[in-house]
């Protein structure tokens, strides 16, 4: 596989394509793009000088900063959408659920659902890489409404992403890649929310 990293100065985002090295029909290579950020012409000459054929559109999350260029890919390529809502950005979704796996084309890809940043948050891992929105990103967890909402957020990422097993590269929606043990080990949004667990345990115990 080809991974292609592109950053949007709209909203300063991280979008990918991951594409196939290996021609199918007509001599086209399979590829998925993952949070459409933009679509400008630098983005749209790699697909097209590859050949790429886009086989789906990944949504982490459906965050302006992270789906603005949806619109123009949607005119340019008839090509599905999947994200946790079945509407993004005017957009007809297909809905991903946690624990499924999406086969498109020759991509295996595995979906869990990790709320607290936003409702439809989702993790995407395809081999050895995790798209990861923003959930998770080098050094951090992402940003929620309440204290409730951090502590879902890394409970989910306790359970269903930082107990994978294997060399594993998170590729976040912001910032730069990481590496799965760096964030098990690092993390300081993960560390910051254990402790906020602690102290509110300790205080429901003086209170009863």
């Amino acid at each position: 596989m080809k991974l292609f990293f592109h950053y949007c100065l709209y909203g300063f985002s991280n979008c990918y394509v991951l594409g196939s090295e290996v021609p199918g029909e007509a001599g086209l290579k399979d590829a998925l793009i993952v949070d459409p950020g933009c679509m400008d012409e630098k983005l749209l000459g790699f697909i097209e000088s590859n050949d790429y054929r886009l086989r789906g559109i990944l949504i982490t999350h459906d965050h302006l900063n992270h789906v603005h260029g949806l619109r123009t890919l949607k005119r340019i390529y008839d090509v599905p959408v999947y994200a946790g809502d079945p509407s993004v950005c005017e957009s007809r979704a297909n809905l991903v659920r946690d624990g499924e796996s999406l086969s498109l084309g020759p991509f295996s890809v595995g979906v869990f659902s990790v709320p607290g940043h936003s409702s439809d948050s989702v993790v995407f891992r395809i081999e050895r890489l995790l798209f990861t929105g923003d959930a998770l990103s080098a050094g951090l967890i992402g940003s929620t409404a309440s204290a409730y909402g951090k502590t879902i957020l890394a409970h989910s990422l306790k359970d269903k992403i930082l107990s994978m097993q294997g060399d594993l590269i998170v590729l976040p929606g912001h910032g730069p890649p990481s590496s799965l043990e760096a964030e098990r080990r690092f993390n300081v949004g993960l560390t910051a929310a254990e402790r906020a667990d602690i102290q509110r345990a300790a205080l429901v115990r003086e209170i009863w």
